[in-house]
């Protein structure tokens, strides 16, 4: 094509085929491929490099299709399109794509100890941002120029670099078009294609548009979200801590950081409360009628493929939800037929993503109906990016990624859907004000909010917490008590949640009582009659903060308040209505009353009384959690076991214990028995494994001191025979 073919009356349908040439040519993923793309209409070039790289970094293929026996054959989660923005202080394109790849390898993939595996592909870039070199000196201009003209090594080299060990596109204006043709013409003859995008230039001064989808980053697209980070729902935080002494604290978190959980409404854009739809055109021609789904020319494959498997399941739907999608894309193909306006293709294909939505808020989630609901939903953007609705598209697009990262088969690919995720909420985000969408703005914040609390698990923690924090801060400003109580409550619990996080990682107790003020906002807004369960959470959490202060500051007296909410929390966190968040909470109670019974300034007496009150809370948590066959837990049942097992001990061998021997060899006889049970699950853990064998080995050795030699050979003859020649030389 001519470099100076810029006369087209129909900018629409030219800029469609150079896309659908360029779009093709990156996905060969051939090497040492060059292509420039050249645009001065940066909203047009925004809008082309974000779907090129939502169409082809991470493959919708992959993510459907991943093997499940670990063997991959396919990318995984390195993707296959990666975007840069030029860095104007060092304008080296050579050097920022050498220096990603330095940070991010190629994983390794098929190995096995026969078999050294693979690197997987070096992926395609697309540089972005050339246009902003016009704002800089000369001399920094020069030197970009400079940079070219050097790239002839790199080309011509198989040893400089991995440079051009794929494909490499560059987005340019038409005046730098000129420019690299005049001054760096070493660069230009080494181009393999030039894609030329009609519009008009925009000005350098004003790029108010559509935000640029660009970033160094390795995970720039693909997010994730489960089924809809929604304002009311509520997730249970996760509690690690342990004494010095080896008595674990479980795992409870019942934080709740207002959690992607399927409610109704929780992806409803404005259009669907209101009950209105896209309009699309109902006339088909015969022609477009009689064609077959699997083939519809106009219509990306990947989206139509997605479409055939959803009708296609034999999952249990009514005809009529069948009939419907495939409806709708074959009067989507009927409008690329008559070239219909962008506006009115978009509202098709947002048309589509809502059908796919809602199957998903009714619980539909598997991976096909999320990827259908995506890929329409960014055809919509990708038609146009001025709609109204485009905030809600893009926070749905977010949620729909938040819920695609926590799908099963995903697991491994979560960091990059929640970031993909997460650059959807920003995006929406910049289109929102804040005072006249004030509702919209704060859904937005929140959501963006559990997505860094859920990034936190993957990378730089205490960053994430930190930014989860300022999301649910910035939510709670505009989601005010009196005009939504119940969502301003469940955003208080969330924020309570990231800062408790956050105290885990810098200024424990600064962080610790902001946990225990927002929990306690949060916990006057739910009447314990008519939200029990929540009541009894929120309960929870603040035992839980109150616990952590404990081991900066004031301990016997966070430990009571610890104390006090815990029992508080199980008046509504009962065996009949919540079996595995009683025993949680049953759990944490026995561990706060053991620190308590181990403080300096508890007396004998108390001590024995405490410590009686551990080990029934402990026996209350083990016997639901074995109740509950199947059921995940969220603490750690073997630790429990071991800290009822120290429990047992402690009461015996206190200077302070009256009891007789039968009483005596009762609990020693429970020490023995709970720490062999917790031995016998720990086979796999070397470190803890050697840990409860020494309280094995010590509650032995407490038979021998308390009761003589016949204790000691009753404590014998219940250990397995397979360990006696390792305890045997200890005692």
């Amino acid at each position: 094509m001519s470099v100076n073919d810029t006369a087209h009356s129909d900018n629409f349908t030219w800029n469609r085929q150079v896309y659908h040439r360029l779009k093709l040519a990156l996905s060969l993923g051939l090497r040492r491929q060059l292509f420039l793309a050249v645009s001065d209409d940066l909203h047009l070039r925004n809008q082309v490099a974000a779907r090129l790289h939502s169409t082809l970094a991470y493959p919708v293929g992959q993510v459907l299709y991943q093997p499940l026996d670990g063997q991959e054959t396919s990318t995984p989660a390195y993707p296959r399109l990666v975007t840069l923005r030029l860095n104007l202080s060092d304008p080296n394109p050579i050097d920022h794509i050498n220096q990603w790849l330095a940070n991010y390898p190629p994983p390794i993939v098929g190995a096995s100890k026969d078999t050294p595996g693979r690197p997987l592909p070096i992926p395609s870039f697309q540089i972005v941002g050339v246009e902003r070199l016009t704002k800089q000196s000369v001399a920094i201009q020069r030197l970009f120029l400079h940079y070219l003209r050097l790239s002839e090594q790199n080309f011509s080299s198989q040893e400089s670099s991995r440079f051009l060990e794929s494909s490499v596109l560059l987005w340019v204006s038409r005046p730098w078009l000129s420019a690299i043709q005049q001054s760096a013409p070493q660069f230009w003859r080494w181009r393999t294609g030039v894609f030329v995008f009609a519009g008009e230039p925009t000005p350098t001064t004003q790029n108010q548009g559509y935000p640029e989808r660009a970033s160094s980053s390795r995970n720039l697209d693909l997010g994730n979200l489960e089924q809809s980070i929604l304002d009311e729902s509520v997730i249970e935080a996760e509690l690690q801590a342990a004494s010095a002494t080896g008595l674990k604290f479980g795992d409870d978190f019942d934080l709740p950081v207002e959690a992607p959980t399927h409610h109704q409404g929780n992806l409803t854009s404005p259009s669907l409360k209101t009950g209105t739809k896209p309009q699309v055109s109902t006339a088909r021609s015969s022609k477009s009628n009689n064609l077959p789904l699997s083939s519809l020319p106009h219509i990306s494959k990947e989206l139509t493929e997605l479409v055939l498997a959803t009708i296609n399941t034999k999952l249990a739907q009514d005809a009529e939800d069948n009939w419907q999608p495939q409806q709708v894309l074959l009067e989507i193909e009927e409008l690329h037929s008559q070239q219909a306006s962008a506006e009115v293709l978009a509202a098709a294909y947002h048309h589509l993503g809502n059908l796919y939505r809602l199957r998903v808020e009714q619980g539909q989630s598997n991976i096909e109906n999320l990827m259908v609901a995506i890929l329409a939903y960014q055809e919509a953007i990708a038609y146009d990016e001025t709609s109204p609705q485009l905030p809600d598209i893009l926070n749905d697009l977010g949620t729909l990624y938040w819920m695609l990262y926590r799908t099963p088969h995903n697991a491994g690919d979560g960091r990059n859907y929640i970031e993909q995720g997460i650059e959807f909420y920003h995006l929406a985000l910049k289109l929102i004000s804040p005072t006249e969408q004030s509702e919209t703005y704060a859904r937005v914040q929140n959501n963006l909010g559990t997505a860094y609390g859920d990034l936190a698990r993957f990378v730089n923690p205490a960053d994430n917490w930190q930014q989860a924090v300022l999301a649910y801060s910035e939510a709670l400003r505009y989601r005010t008590a009196e005009m939504e109580p119940l969502k301003y409550a469940a955003c208080q619990n969330n924020l309570g949640t990231a800062y408790w996080h956050l105290g885990q990682y810098n200024q424990p107790i600064v962080h610790l009582k902001k946990a225990i003020a927002s929990y306690k906002q949060a916990l006057a807004y739910y009447i314990p009659e008519q939200e029990p369960l929540k009541y009894g959470m929120i309960q929870n959490n603040i035992g839980t903060a109150y616990w952590n202060l404990a081991q900066y500051e004031q301990p016997a007296e966070n430990l009571q308040l610890a104390i006090d909410v815990y029992s508080e929390a199980l008046k509504y966190r009962t065996p009949a209505n919540v079996p595995s968040a009683c025993a949680a909470t049953q759990n944490n109670l026995g561990t706060a009353y053991w620190h308590l019974a181990n403080l300096s300034q508890t007396t004998k007496e108390a001590r024995q009384k405490l410590l009686q009150l551990s080990i029934n809370a402990y026996d209350e948590a083990i016997a639901l959690a074995q109740s509950l066959s199947g059921i995940p837990l969220s603490f750690d049942l073997f630790a429990a076991h071991n800290n009822l097992g120290l429990a047992h001990y402690q009461l015996v061998t206190d200077n302070s214990f009256s009891g007789n021997k039968a009483t005596t060899s009762q609990h020693l006889e429970a020490a023995l028995n709970n720490h062999l049970q917790a031995l016998n699950g720990l086979s796999k853990q070397p470190e803890a494994y050697q840990t409860t064998f020494t309280y094995v080995v010590k509650t032995i050795r407490a038979f021998h001191s308390e009761l003589g030699i016949q204790g000691q050979n009753l404590a014998l003859s219940k250990v397995p025979g397979h360990l006696l020649p390792e305890i045997l030389p200890k005692l």
